[in-house]
């Protein structure tokens, strides 16, 4: 697979990014969505009938490494699940919001207690049911394979699928603009294991 990086070359991406760095700049708050972002938005299910989820190991440093520069990263789902809290709190993800009914809502009320303005903030999510955050939120970013709708509305379009490196791309974009990924690339990293 091709460094996130290299991708960063593809037709679509750099126009999005010109149109949105600024914002990408000013980033304080990154709210993600689970089903189809941290994960590739299958359902598997245990011999006990319980939902398992695949999470992508890459998403997870990529994760750290935003926290690392003081982005806050929340997970916000209206489904509900173990799998979503382990996952959290891996990767030291204090804000695990499960079982919204109303995503709005939920980051009007998120962005207020972190003190964070909504121009500050980004929600990353793949359906229809995402597009309600669209005003609340400064940037709404989509990864490759979200929903047309999604697609056609979001500020940003990754060309990384969802639960395949989608949420590492965009923490490497967001490093390489804030001058920090050239020193990780060369240098390395050290923390826990994400």
């Amino acid at each position: 697979m091709p460094s996130p990086v290299s991708l960063l070359t593809r037709l679509r991406f750099p126009l999005d990014v010109r149109r949105c760095g600024a914002r990408l700049d000013d980033l304080r708050l990154l709210v993600l969505d689970v089903d189809g972002v941290l994960t590739d938005g299958g359902l598997y299910y245990g011999s006990e009938g319980e939902p398992l989820k695949r999470f992508d190991v890459r998403d997870g440093l990529g994760i750290r490494l935003l926290q690392s520069v003081g982005i806050v990263v929340a997970v916000l789902s209206g489904g509900r699940g173990g799998a979503i809290h382990l996952r959290a709190r891996h990767l030291g993800i204090d804000e695990v919001l499960v079982g919204v009914k109303d995503k709005a809502a939920a980051i009007d009320d998120l962005c207020q207690r972190l003190a964070v303005p909504a121009c500050q903030a980004a929600y990353v999510g793949d359906d229809i049911n995402d597009l309600v955050v669209r005003p609340h939120v400064g940037l709404l970013i989509a990864p490759a394979d979200a929903a047309a709708p999604l697609r056609r509305r979001a500020h940003l379009l990754l060309p990384w699928r969802g639960g395949r490196g989608a949420i590492r791309g965009l923490a490497e974009l967001i490093l390489q603009r804030r001058g920090r990924l050239a020193a990780l690339s060369t240098d390395g990293w050290k923390d826990t294991n994400a």
